[in-house]
């Protein structure tokens, strides 16, 4: 992953609990990088490695890291690196996940070393949608999935329901989330 998934987990926990968890935590994951540099590559293992630490450190199950860091990464993160190309990427929550699949291109023309997931909507009705998520690195991200997704109607000022109902960790060919909001009156 790049460094700047990994700066956004600092960021996260510096904000969340002072930087001196956020050393504690980079410590027991054996992590001794200094600073992380957005724009370069990283192993994933060191970001499962940190998320791990953030875990135990912390006393909170690593699903709930990756859901709150999911909606960080909209909010913040997302936002403030490329908050035009997100902006101009849908008017409302539904229009932007729809745009998903082509967002995720863009981006790559930003870090060409990406491995992106893939995205896939679905099933999509005036109040749901199914999103299909389907990506090389090993089961587990869905809860990030769920973050960003709650994220992305937090940025629209839609609270979106989300509930997986195909998990790739129990043996499907990819993850899928029923997707709902209240439908417009």
């Amino acid at each position: 992953m790049y460094g700047l998934v990994n700066k956004a987990v600092e960021q996260m926990v510096c904000r969340d609990h002072g930087e001196a968890v956020w050393e504690r935590i980079k410590a027991d994951a054996g992590v001794d990088i200094e600073a992380f540099v957005s724009n370069a590559p990283y192993p994933d293992e060191v970001t499962y490695a940190l998320v791990g630490s953030a875990s135990r450190i912390l006393g909170v199950p690593a699903a709930d890291i990756l859901r709150a860091f999911g909606e960080f990464w909209i909010l913040h993160t997302a936002l403030e690196s490329y908050g035009p190309m997100m902006r101009s990427s849908g008017r409302t929550a539904k229009e932007f996940l729809l745009r998903l699949p082509q967002f995720h291109t863009h981006v790559q023309l930003i870090y060409p070393d990406l491995k992106p997931p893939e995205f896939r909507c679905s099933d999509v009705l005036e109040d749901s949608m199914l999103l299909h998520y389907a990506t090389g690195r090993p089961a587990g991200l869905e809860p990030f999935v769920e973050g960003l997704v709650r994220g992305i109607g937090l940025m629209f000022g839609t609270p979106l329901q989300v509930r997986l109902v195909q998990d790739r960790g129990q043996g499907a060919a990819h993850s899928t989330f029923h997707i709902s909001w209240a439908a417009a009156a």
